[in-house]
């Protein structure tokens, strides 16, 4: 297996570099200050309709994601934003998931409207810009433009208040955030004086990730930031058994009224919690003992401390929220109707309805990798195929990530650190 990772890790690169050289990156002091600029919006509707609302604006600190692949090559995600000149030169965008766009699935979301608060950083640009998100048909896999605005980046009202002076530190650092994957592990529910148990916590799901490839050979690419966000209360809110604690970013178990579904919904105040905080990824790191967790793409991972396989999990979920990987396994209960459309092919890179098969890991089954076609994945049984009978994107007691997820979590590395 040694053999297969390490001719692996040379095609990786260079896929890479052939997918970068196709795009014409634009230059980042052309176009940006070193800052960022943090864009809240109202994504609100229904299973039937959605509409966008711009909440606010505000400057923050120092732009750490890479400036120089600035336009997202991947086409991963339901939503993609994008930020372009006046004149229609696209000179930033990323691909995104929400928490919102997973409710809509939901037997609820046809009878009860929701709004749900999300926020979105973007290297601030220098003039005027336009500010554009887009969603993928359910019917076609294609994005459409749903929202657009025209930003004037010297506005006053965009805001320079301080939300916090919550201390940020390292547990591990390799270099200028603009070439390393900065990964930002938030505090939710602990104390003041549990910092120290944070900081171990942090440490530990490190270190665990550190033993496992791709990341064993990538730890020099990374950064590992944490920020001691104090709650006033220890734990987390569990519903379902009346439990209520006042925490920094109100995280809560029984999303979708499934038990094991940790997440915090107004991802807006998870944002502003991390505001004074380098990162491309954000985790959020959980008091608790319960199980559970969750991740969405370039959003936030999130699960409980001490839960059982609470580091397996941690791995899992940042599998979805920072390279886009897709569920594996099939047989658990979920809140989701018709996930996937299988008359298309899913964005996601491990799992394939074989619409178009070409895209996905076919290369890596006739250069004789161990790989194949198992039916079964994305909470669908059948029509649903991924790359291995057992992975980390299925199962916690999985001996590792699969090759087809190994190649994919080394690209969006590659994508941060080159």
């Amino acid at each position: 297996m040694r053999r297969v990772f390490a001719i692996l890790t040379l095609v990786v690169s260079s896929v890479c570099a052939l997918a970068q050289s196709q795009v014409v990156q634009p230059d980042y002091d052309t176009y940006f200050h070193p800052y960022r600029l943090r864009v809240d919006l109202t994504f609100a509707g229904d299973a039937s309709y959605q509409n966008i609302f711009l909440d606010g604006m505000a400057r923050e600190c120092d732009w750490s994601g890479s400036k120089v692949n600035l336009i997202d090559t991947f086409r991963y995600g339901e939503y993609r934003l994008e930020v372009h000149t006046p004149d229609g030169k696209e000179i930033y965008s990323r691909g995104f998931n929400t928490l919102f766009q997973e409710w809509r699935t939901t037997a609820e979301a046809r009878t009860t409207p929701q709004a749900f608060a999300s926020s979105y950083v973007i290297p601030y640009p220098k003039d005027k810009f336009l500010f554009k998100v887009f969603e993928r048909s359910r019917e076609t896999g294609l994005y459409g433009e749903i929202f657009s605005i025209e930003v004037d980046p010297s506005d006053k009202l965009i805001s320079r208040e301080v939300p916090n002076d919550f201390k940020v530190d390292k547990i591990l650092y390799n270099g200028d955030p603009a070439n390393k994957v900065d990964l930002l592990f938030i505090a939710e529910g602990y104390t003041a004086q549990e910092m120290d148990k944070f900081r171990a916590d942090a440490q530990r799901f490190a270190d665990y990730m550190f033993t496992m490839d791709p990341y064993t050979r990538h730890k020099g690419d990374f950064n590992i930031w944490i920020l001691e966000s104090v709650s006033e209360e220890s734990g987390t809110d569990i519903p379902h058994k009346d439990i209520w604690k006042r925490t920094v970013v109100s995280s809560n178990f029984y999303t979708f009224r499934s038990d094991r579904y940790l997440t915090a919904q107004n991802h807006k105040l998870v944002s502003q919690v991390a505001s004074n905080a380098p990162y491309d990824a954000l985790y959020v790191l959980v008091n608790n003992k319960e199980y559970g967790g969750g991740g969405i793409y370039n959003f936030y991972g999130l699960s409980a401390s001490d839960c059982i396989y609470a580091e397996p999990v941690f791995v899992h979920e940042f599998g979805h929220s920072f390279a886009g990987l897709g569920d594996e396994y099939y047989d658990s209960s979920t809140s989701y109707e018709d996930f996937y459309n299988i008359k298309i092919e899913p964005w996601e890179p491990n799992i394939t309805t074989q619409v178009d098969f070409d895209s996905k890991w076919k290369d890596m089954m006739e250069s004789g990798a161990e790989v194949g076609l198992y039916e079964g994945g994305g909470y669908m049984a059948k029509g649903i195929f991924r790359p291995v009978p057992d992975c980390r994107m299925k199962t916690n007691t999985a001996p590792g990530f699969c090759p087809v997820c190994q190649r994919a979590i080394e690209r969006m590395i590659g994508y941060y650190t080159r």
